[in-house]
């Protein structure tokens, strides 16, 4: 591994300039003599503004490689940042199709050795992984965070086949995010590209939401369609906390060569990420690095496949600044192999031994209040809360008090034999930890619309008042129910406001059912140690406005409506290194009435700030959306400020029929 730091030069705005003239722009770290001595490229190729929006987490990254001997390419994608084009959608074939160009730009540039990495979480984890799928010759490696193997499955749009309303929630963030003008001091032309955005950029939701079951389009991009295309050596990074938790095994048991790491954050870079412990990502990903794109002895090849993080139970809290634990290791493959122990529903609660079940369910519509935020990565109170609340509104099945600790390593499984009233219904099923007081932590959960209870391609209703098996696997989790705790499954027939509710109240009646629970062998100390967390020096910036998040839950005493409010603010920041100001807000109203689906409302607005100098600019991202009993209705509005006096404003309207949903 190579020690000695070098000296580093940053390039700001280096342009590449794709087949159709499409102008791209980067930032580059790299060593000062890279032109004499070409060094490998690290690429991270983002939608998230690299000026302003991830500024800080790059400067705390890219720097520290490049010291060591890498050429840190951050590019800001088609229609982003300050970038030509526009943005179509998500993972889109021209995305990838521009990320093939830019690898083979750069592995030609004379600065690069030829060998080229690609690094990302979230969105650039995405895309990192699909771009491997394209197998271009110089990329050697890939490093994905916090990303997804199947769109449809997986991500932030539908689970289990619900309707996630995070797609209605980062829908508004993307249609604000993607709307920003790019730098006034970088381009003469920003006022012209930013009303040019303004006029042409997507409101995604609508798109996303005439794919309600696993077609092509969910295909595109799903790299577990054929995990062979992928040749680069891939290590897969993911958080407990995050909602991106089933790709890292499910990488591990595909990909040969590919190692995993799970730790206890939320959605974040290891070394900077919540709660604690953070780990040393710069030197685990140093060591990929060498390896793949030097061919230096770093024994990768020797690592486990598969760290993660055992968590101890605790409290349930809406944050945590620490999760106590401990890290285990599984030196081939991930969790598949976990031998499972399985327990059945029956009228003693969750036992041994096999029972029959009559149990009906119809939950109020309000059931989820305590789920917290499907993806935690805003920085608030998301996590999931005392579960008692959700509990009292479920049908549980309950264990005896553990008679030892018990590691939970892997994703259990959960069968169920049920009839339905309505040929459209759902459930959530939530597995918890009892303490002995009471208190209701969630471990892990999953949902399933019961029309892709055999196919999610092709969803078909249910017959009525007709028993059927269904199955679904919770998220992977590994956490220690301790001695003296019981574990819960729950089952509800609504989980708001994580997932929309199915057009009528429906009754769902248990018959019976499974849990296979994966149970590792119990560990006693640290399996495996990884090194403490290391960063390049944080950039220089001044705080003009403070950071703040509040979420709060309101019932009107008169109506019967329950509304949780959300309130994000990112603070607004002055760069010192290049004086660029930006700020942003959100906020999220999420209501319904327990005793009716079709009351169901979200609404989002995001605020974007950006000014330079004697110029302030402004953008107000705001949409709805409800439904009937047949349909998905959608409004959104785009207002656009320069020195505070309106300039652009667009509104646009939309329904969309139901599907099986």
């Amino acid at each position: 591994m190579n020690t000695t730091l070098q000296d580093i030069e940053d390039l700001p705005d280096y342009g590449i300039t794709l087949s159709d003239g499409t102008r791209l722009s980067a930032r580059i770290w790299r060593p000062v003599d890279a032109a004499e001595h070409p060094v490998p490229v690290i690429l991270e190729y983002l939608p998230y503004r690299r000026r302003d929006g991830t500024a800080a987490r790059d400067a705390l990254t890219h720097p520290w490689f490049a010291e060591r001997g890498y050429a840190c390419v951050r590019v800001d994608m088609r229609g982003t940042g300050d970038s030509d084009g526009r943005l179509e959608d998500e993972y889109t074939t021209r995305e990838l199709s521009d990320a093939l160009e830019v690898v083979t730009q750069l592995a030609a540039a004379p600065w690069c050795s030829g060998s080229i990495g690609m690094m990302g979480i979230g969105w650039g984890g995405f895309n990192s992984l699909q771009v491997a799928a394209r197998a271009p010759e110089p990329l050697k490696a890939v490093i994905t965070l916090c990303s997804t193997v199947d769109r449809f499955a997986d991500d932030i749009h539908y689970k289990g086949g619900c309707l996630l309303n995070e797609n209605l929630g980062w829908g508004a963030a993307m249609w604000s995010y993607s709307s920003r003008p790019p730098d006034p001091a970088l381009r003469s032309d920003w006022r012209e590209i930013w009303l040019q955005r303004l006029e042409q950029d997507p409101f995604l939701p609508g798109i996303w939401l005439r794919h309600q079951h696993r077609d092509t389009y969910w295909r595109h991009g799903s790299v577990c369609e054929d995990y062979d295309a992928i040749t680069a050596k891939v290590l897969a990074i993911g958080g407990w906390g995050d909602a991106y938790k089933n790709a890292v095994p499910q990488l591990v048991q595909a990909l040969p060569g590919a190692k995993g790491i799970v730790g206890p954050w939320a959605q974040d870079y290891p070394h900077l990420a919540t709660p604690d412990p953070r780990i040393g990502f710069l030197q685990e990903a140093l060591r990929w690095w060498d390896r793949w794109l030097r061919d230096e002895g770093t024994d990768v090849e020797d690592d486990p496949d598969f760290r993660a993080y055992m968590m101890d139970a605790v409290r349930p809290a809406r944050s945590y600044t620490e999760r106590p634990g401990r890290w285990v290791a599984e030196a081939d493959g991930a969790t598949h192999h976990i031998p499972h122990r399985t327990l059945y529903l029956n009228r003693h609660g969750l036992t041994d031994g096999r029972g029959t079940i009559t149990t009906p369910i119809c939950s109020p519509q309000d059931t989820g209040a305590e789920a917290g935020e499907y993806c935690a990565i805003w920085g608030g109170p998301d996590m999931p809360g005392d579960q008692r609340e959700d509990d009292a509104k479920s049908a549980c099945f309950d264990t005896a008090p553990a008679d030892q600790d018990t590691d939970i390593f892997g994703a259990p499984k959960v069968r169920l034999r049920l009839s339905s009233d309505q040929p459209q219904a759902q459930i959530a099923v939530r597995l918890c930890d009892v303490h002995p007081d009471g208190a209701s932590t969630r471990i892990t959960y999953g949902a399933l619309n019961l029309s892709h209870r055999e196919d999610p391609a092709d969803p078909a209703p249910m017959p009525t008042d007709t028993p059927m098996p269904v199955e679904l696997w919770l998220d992977t989790i590994a956490y220690r129910l301790p001695k003296g705790h019981k574990l819960r499954l729950s089952v509800s027939t609504a989980y708001w406001p994580l997932i929309w509710p199915a057009p009528q109240s429906g009754t769902i009646t248990l018959q019976g059912g499974s849990l296979h629970l994966p149970v590792r062998r119990t560990a006693r100390r640290e399996e495996v140690n990884l090194p403490p967390p290391e960063a390049a020096p944080p950039p220089q910036a001044e705080a003009l406005r403070a950071t703040g998040n509040s979420r709060t839950r309101e019932v009107d005493m008169a109506t019967g409506i329950v509304t949780l409010r959300i309130k994000d603010d990112f603070g607004k920041t002055r760069d010192l290194d290049h004086g660029l100001i930006s700020g942003s807000a959100a906020q999220e109203t999420w209501s319904i009435h327990p005793d009716d689906p079709l009351s169901a409302h979200g609404a989002c607005r995001w605020t974007q700030e950006l000014e330079r100098d004697d110029i302030r600019l402004r953008t107000e991202a705001s949409c709805e959306m409800w439904s009937d009993a047949t349909h998905f209705h959608l409004s959104a509005r785009l207002e656009a400020y320069e020195n505070d006096r309106l300039i652009y404003e667009r509104d646009l309207t939309d329904s969309v029929a139901r599907d099986h949903i």
